[in-house]
């Protein structure tokens, strides 16, 4: 019997039975449209709890999902001993299956309490825990003190009066907010190396469910969590400095100290050969904050991504290879257009990105990642393929295969949370979702463009896909031409683009003359050409992934995890 199992939803409980042509908006993330993986709190809380005498495990529902389609998911959670279940409803594109998922637990297991946690929990946590089958919301992005403690009363039988961060409910279905005063100020009590979900996958004989995304045996990248909270204020972000302030009470970032995060590197390296992606700035703690990290990790040999959210100067890339000479680097200006890039909250120069780039492959990156987006404030249609022009410029000044632009759409809803959502007239947004049950049943639309919960002064939903299929289409064939991807892989690609543009039409015929039964009998007839586009659709995913031979895992290394005592 276990004491917790968390619960990880695809975005679309049901999306095997459903034709939904969810085109990029997955593309530049490791996941499927379904969005398979789950969120890096679940690896926290596990090995917080289970430090403090609890016995949990993960069921990647989404996961087992994807990789089978035997794989029954109902009776996999009915089949479950547990006291409790987690969910997360972290990426607001889960609030259809998270939802789902609940209510099964509910159903089969209705004696265990429900909870919820996560960024969109968080925010929609009133309306969360006024459904019947949600018992406790966990709010905040640090909720591993509030969970122990919470399953502390579940287990003696006693009202969570107490428990910070939390949303509950009374026996007579009384709604109670606790106050939310659980904000850790550093995240020096975190385990991060992984190593207490190898042994539970040892304890569980259960490789599939812990798998942190569907093709993760194939390509075992993991996180190293640098930072909670944020020191930026990007208009679109769930994450920023804003957001945490108003969602997770966060006055400042919680920093993991560098040594730290040096030894999560190299235990999580001694694991596979896959890379490390430490996510957020290093600098954002201050440059002697960042010079400390890398005097800690000297001589580690493995793959890093690292992420810049400003512009880096030479000096500072030459300190960054020395420590970490097999690097990869990521920087998302979103926009080439320094009015657009000003209104989304960065305010650095065209000339600022170009030094990046040039510091980076001076210094030995091994790859350069350089991503646009397409919905943002400012944004017209010409500026978002003007942007393809402005890739091709940098290509033919940095021209030795090295630096690899993507471009993508804001998909497929506006972060609850972010300085967009919150003021959408401010920053030329018009939402057409402002409930959870909104951004649940827009889900169920058949297509990406009809599930947007969002268009622009300057692009509605319909310019807006367009305009991404046409810039991928244009930054396919630029790629191409410099040589940066196969001629084979950019005519998959190309059809690709072109089957998602011919299906997304011949969808909205659908939608003009049929409803309801009829049309989604008429939708399941493409399904087989629909689920053919949906992935990598204005780019191949495989341009992201960073070589990990044809043993990704070091077998011995995990087995002695695995058999240590924790």
């Amino acid at each position: 019997m276990y004491d917790l199992v968390f619960l990880h939803a695809p975005s679309v409980y049901d999306f095997r039975e459903r034709a939904t042509l969810w085109g990029p908006i997955s593309d530049l993330v490791p996941s499927t449209p379904v969005f398979d993986m789950y969120p890096i709190g679940f690896a926290t809380l596990l090995a917080y709890v289970e430090q403090h005498g609890f016995q949990v495990r993960i069921m990647n529902l989404a996961a087992r999902m994807v990789r089978s389609a035997r794989f029954d998911p109902e009776r996999a959670i009915a089949d479950l001993q547990t006291r409790a279940f987690g969910i997360d409803l972290h990426w607001l594109p889960h609030a259809h299956g998270a939802l789902e998922v609940a209510q099964l637990a509910r159903r089969h297991h209705p004696q265990a309490p429900i909870i919820l946690g996560g960024y969109s929990a968080t925010y929609f946590h009133e309306e969360l825990i006024r459904l019947p089958y949600v018992d406790y919301v966990l709010r905040g992005d640090s909720t591993e003190e509030a969970l122990r403690q919470l399953l502390e009363c579940l287990r003696a039988g006693e009202a969570p009066v107490t428990v910070p961060n939390l949303t509950w409910k009374t026996p007579a279905g009384e709604v109670r907010i606790n106050p939310q005063t659980y904000v850790p100020e550093s995240l020096d009590y975190l385990t991060l190396d992984y190593h207490p979900m190898v042994r539970s996958v040892l304890r569980d004989r259960d490789l599939l469910s812990y798998a942190p995304f569907s093709h993760w045996l194939e390509y075992p990248i993991m996180a190293s969590l640098t930072v909670k909270g944020c020191t930026e204020h990007c208009t679109i972000c769930g994450g920023s400095a804003f957001a945490g302030r108003n969602l997770s009470h966060r006055q400042q970032p919680a920093y993991r100290p560098p040594e730290q995060l040096a030894e999560d590197v190299r235990r999580i390296g001694a694991l596979s050969r896959g890379p490390v992606f430490l996510l957020g700035d290093l600098r954002q703690a201050g440059m002697e904050y960042a010079r400390r990290f890398f005097r800690a990790v000297q001589g580690y040999q493995g793959p890093v991504i690292i992420e810049f959210f400003r512009p880096a100067d030479r000096a500072y890339m030459e300190e960054l290879a020395a420590a970490l000479p097999n690097y990869f680097a990521e920087f998302s200006p979103e926009s080439h257009d320094p009015r657009v890039r000003r209104a989304s909250g960065k305010t650095y120069t065209n000339a600022g990105i170009e030094e990046t780039i040039a510091a980076c492959l001076e210094t030995g990156v091994r790859r350069f990642d350089l991503f646009f987006m397409i919905g943002l404030p400012e944004q017209t249609p010409e500026s978002a393929l003007e942007t393809v022009e402005y890739c091709r410029t940098l290509l033919m000044r940095f021209d030795d295969g090295r630096l690899l632009p993507f471009t993508s759409p804001l998909t497929p809803f506006l972060d609850p949370g972010s300085l967009a959502y919150e003021y959408p007239e401010r920053f030329g947004y018009i939402r057409h979702a402002f409930t959870l049950e909104d951004h649940r049943r827009l889900l169920l639309q058949p297509t990406w463009k009809h599930v947007l919960s969002y268009e622009t002064r300057w692009m509605d939903r319909h310019r807006l896909a367009d305009v991404t299929y046409e810039a991928g289409f244009q930054l396919n064939r630029l790629k191409r031409e410099r040589g940066l991807i196969s001629p084979e892989k950019a005519a998959e690609t190309e059809a690709r683009i072109g089957q998602a543009r011919a299906l997304m039409a011949e969808i909205e015929g659908l939608m003009a003359r049929l409803e309801g039964a009829a049309l989604e009998q008429a939708l399941l007839a493409l399904k087989p050409r629909i689920d053919a586009a949906n992935t990598s659709t204005v780019c191949d995913k495989s341009e992201l992934d960073v070589p990990v031979g044809p043993i990704p895992f070091k077998l011995l290394n995990l087995a002695r995890v695995g058999l240590r005592r924790p």
